[in-house]
């Protein structure tokens, strides 16, 4: 009997400790999982799990920070100019959750914008499958708790973020092929879009 639940023991001990992969993508992207990926930049990191929640893995990452990137990882899709895409931005920034950043500035990235949010409203935050049009740190706050992540900063000091890339990298040039509603000019073809605020992309607002 003494045999059977010490077995049981070691047995559960071994299923916590994980082996966690971070990966970053063609887009600069980071991710992390539990299997190695097919393809892009790997790096192992060590089990996790073993030593509490407070252990950190290998790229410093406290435990329970790792496992929120991991499971509901955060995207930011902003454009310049924009005063809510800035205040979104330092509110993660000061939380410290870590994020990509995606730039909405050609009609392609317009394009790519709308085949993850329907509200023509910047910034647009993506936890998971969750999803945040517009800048309310009220409701951003509450996703990014439900979704695992610390309410303060445990970000090591040296870490720092990917630097942003298009929404649509490697489209054409921007002007070229129009995102849905929108002209090649930038102007509103069906009378749906909204008028262009500050220097949002046309049919966007803040």
């Amino acid at each position: 009997m003494k045999f059977a639940a010490m077995f049981f023991l070691l047995m559960s001990a071994a299923s916590v400790q994980a082996q966690l992969y971070k990966s970053t993508g063609p887009d600069g992207k980071v991710t992390y999982s539990d299997t190695p990926p097919a393809s892009g930049k790997v790096i192992p990191q060590k089990t996790v799990g073993g030593a509490g929640e407070g252990s950190s893995s290998g790229d410093g990452l406290p435990y329970e920070l790792a496992l929120a990137v991991k499971n509901h990882p955060v995207t930011l899709y902003s454009s310049e100019k924009c005063i809510p895409c800035d205040d979104g931005r330092k509110m993660l920034n000061e939380r410290g959750v870590p994020f990509s950043e995606k730039t909405v500035k050609s009609n392609e990235d317009i394009a790519a914008l709308r085949k993850i949010a329907k509200d023509d409203q910047l910034p647009v935050l993506t936890i998971g499958s969750n999803k945040e049009s517009g800048f309310l740190a009220p409701a951003w706050g509450t996703a990014l708790t439900a979704a695992g992540y610390p309410e303060s900063n445990r970000l090591p000091k040296t870490y720092r973020n990917a630097a942003p890339v298009a929404a649509a990298p490697g489209a054409g040039s921007p002007g070229k092929s129009a995102a849905p509603g929108l002209s090649t000019n930038g102007t509103a073809n069906n009378g749906d879009a909204l008028p262009a605020a500050g220097n949002a992309p046309p049919g966007f607002r803040f």
